[in-house]
């Protein structure tokens, strides 16, 4: 009885330090589980503000891109404003035009004279004969020594034509 008294013991013992053991571990399991979940609220509360954070500043990038786009696409519009205005303007200008004015403006504006240039004649300078009758070249040559060009004038009233804003077509 004795020895199974011991072993009885022993067994006794042996279950309480165990029991202790499974009663540390649970404790220690316990708290792992606490910390876990305390860490893991952190995170993600981090996460959330990390999300929030990357939220506003893609709706900054987002709004900065919106505006520079916006502000962009005005300018080119307004461009295309500017320029429909002249060429209205253009139009106007063409509406005015009249081929026999133009063409009378350009003679007045280009003209060298109102005589013709002399023929040319034929001299033969090595001929002993001084009085040998001139002969005509069968080809006029054109004088080219012109004096300066005439400034456009136009008379009260009525429009340069083929000018535009100070651009002639002339």
């Amino acid at each position: 009885p004795r020895l199974f008294f011991s072993h009885f013991w022993q067994l006794f013992v042996k279950l309480a330090q165990t029991k202790s053991a499974l009663e540390d571990s649970d404790r220690s399991y316990q708290q792992s589980v606490t910390t876990l979940e305390k860490i893991r609220e952190e995170w993600q509360k981090e996460h959330i503000k990390a999300c929030e954070f990357f939220e506003t500043q893609e709706c900054e990038r987002i709004s900065y891109f919106r505006n520079a786009l916006w502000l962009h696409v005005n300018q080119l519009s307004q461009d295309c404003v500017r320029n429909d205005e002249k060429y209205e303007e253009i139009r106007k200008s063409l509406e005015m035009c009249s081929i026999e004015k133009d063409i009378d403006f350009f003679v007045n504006l280009r003209k060298t004279g109102s005589s013709a240039p002399a023929p040319v004649v034929y001299e033969n300078y090595y001929n002993t004969q001084r009085n040998a009758t001139p002969v005509r070249s069968p080809v006029p040559v054109a004088i080219s020594r012109r004096g300066p060009l005439p400034t456009p004038t136009s008379a009260p009233g009525e429009p340069d034509y083929a000018t535009v804003d100070g651009y002639s077509l002339i």
